[in-house]
């Protein structure tokens, strides 16, 4: 590696809710363990894939849901940052371990080391009505939305709307506590629509936006890091081979692939916004009129992020913590072909992906190496571990993200 990683600073992963098959975790202990640093996790019980990483000096068992008031996980984590004993950089998961660092950043400045993002940024970024609102401002292309604030409001949508539609949880933590739809939905028809809308409550907390038909659309993801001065340190573009559930969910399949239009896109937004740290966008191109539209804005590291490393050994976690304890970040151009993979939902993504006869014209037609989300052979127990607690469990979650999509899809 041309560059030395601050061994006296620590890294904990930090995540809020029940989900403790988190492959993106995993590949943080084993980015920065593997450089000698040392690594602390947040878990759900002492035997998640994460906590039994060779690259782990503790796992922190604290079960939350998410739901928490903000003062008890921000108690929770000074306690946390007591036991390490040091400052540590923290490594957010999700949006709601992201949205509440960010604005607790200052009571949590004495024991962990954050970027220096504004205060009400990141949840601004979380919310889908709050990331349309920035991208209409700033003149970047997104699907047309709805936000409706009653079932009535749903009903006047549904009689002019086009369908397909596809629904999302509005916000960050609300959707922990009032989840509308079990995550990105595609909705058929208008019957479909008004029949999930009745479980939605008084204040439905969704979004409702413009499907962009995927024979004629490409899904593309940049990650990336950005310094103090919305400058990017490390930058990366990619595009989506299969996802699950399909076109809706998780990477389970990608390509690194050089975009230099898609990354002079987000840079130029990330200066606008003014933001600071780890982002995973996740952009739609629309053949139809040649745009690339932005769908989400991850305020922290994504799942996949391990796809992307460039010539220097750098990934955006890696470039966070060297540019967090002060040193400098090298450049290099990213691994252009390199693939990933999440071994548990790339096998129902691709037979999915095969019925629909869906296909990635950017995808290169052979990898030049293969990053697997799991299995490791320096680091096997993760693996083992994941498949342990899959089979089961793993196979009814597939199963009831199918059906959510499903049922939004067909006609009652």
């Amino acid at each position: 590696m041309p560059f030395e990683p601050d061994r006296e600073v620590p890294g904990l992963i930090v995540k809020f809710g029940d989900y403790p098959l988190h492959h993106g975790g995993v590949g943080a202990i084993r980015s920065l363990g593997r450089l000698g640093v040392p690594m602390y996790a947040i878990t759900e019980d002492r035997y998640t894939p994460a906590a039994t990483s060779r690259y782990l000096e503790k796992a922190f068992v604290w079960p939350t849901t998410g739901t928490e008031e903000p003062e008890r996980l921000v108690a929770g984590l000074l306690r946390i940052g007591r036991r390490i004993g040091r400052p540590a950089v923290l490594v957010p998961t999700d949006e709601e371990a992201a949205v509440l660092i960010a604005e607790h950043r200052l009571e949590l400045g004495a024991g962990f080391l954050v970027p220096p993002v504004e205060r009400g940024l990141p949840r601004r970024l979380a919310s889908k009505q709050g990331l349309h609102e920035l991208c209409v401002e700033h003149g970047i292309p997104s699907p047309t939305a709805a936000f409706p604030q009653s079932y009535d409001d749903i009903v006047a949508f549904a009689d002019k709307a086009r369908f397909p539609v596809v629904a999302k949880n509005r916000e960050a933590f609300v959707r922990r506590t009032r989840p509308a739809v079990n995550g990105t939905t595609r909705i058929g028809t208008r019957e479909g629509l008004l029949a999930l809308a009745r479980d939605w409550g008084e204040r439905p907390a969704v979004i409702l936006q413009e499907y962009l038909p995927r024979e004629e659309a490409e899904d593309w993801i940049v990650h990336a890091y950005f310094d103090a001065d919305s400058t990017p340190l490390a930058m990366f573009t990619g595009v989506k081979v299969r996802s699950w559930p399909p076109h809706a969910g998780m990477t389970a399949n990608a390509y690194v692939v050089d975009n230099p239009e898609l990354a002079d896109l987000a840079a130029r937004f990330i200066k606008q916004i003014g933001f600071t740290g780890i982002i995973d966008l996740d952009l739609r191109f629309d053949r139809r009129d040649g745009l690339y539209k932005l769908l989400d804005f991850n305020p922290r590291m994504g799942a996949q992020f391990r796809l992307f490393e460039n010539e220097s050994g750098v990934d955006v976690v890696r470039a966070m913590h060297l540019d967090l304890t002060g040193r400098s970040v090298p450049e290099g151009e990213q691994r252009a072909g390199h693939r990933y993979i999440v071994e548990n939902i790339d096998l129902p993504a691709l037979l999915a992906y095969r019925r629909s006869g869906y296909t990635t014209p950017h995808a290169p037609g052979r990898a030049s190496g293969t990053e697997l989300a799991w299995f490791a052979g320096d680091d096997p127990l993760p693996f083992l571990t994941m498949l342990a607690r899959f089979v089961r469990p793993g196979a009814k979650h597939l199963y009831q993200l199918w059906r959510t999509n499903h049922r939004g899809a067909a006609t009652p």
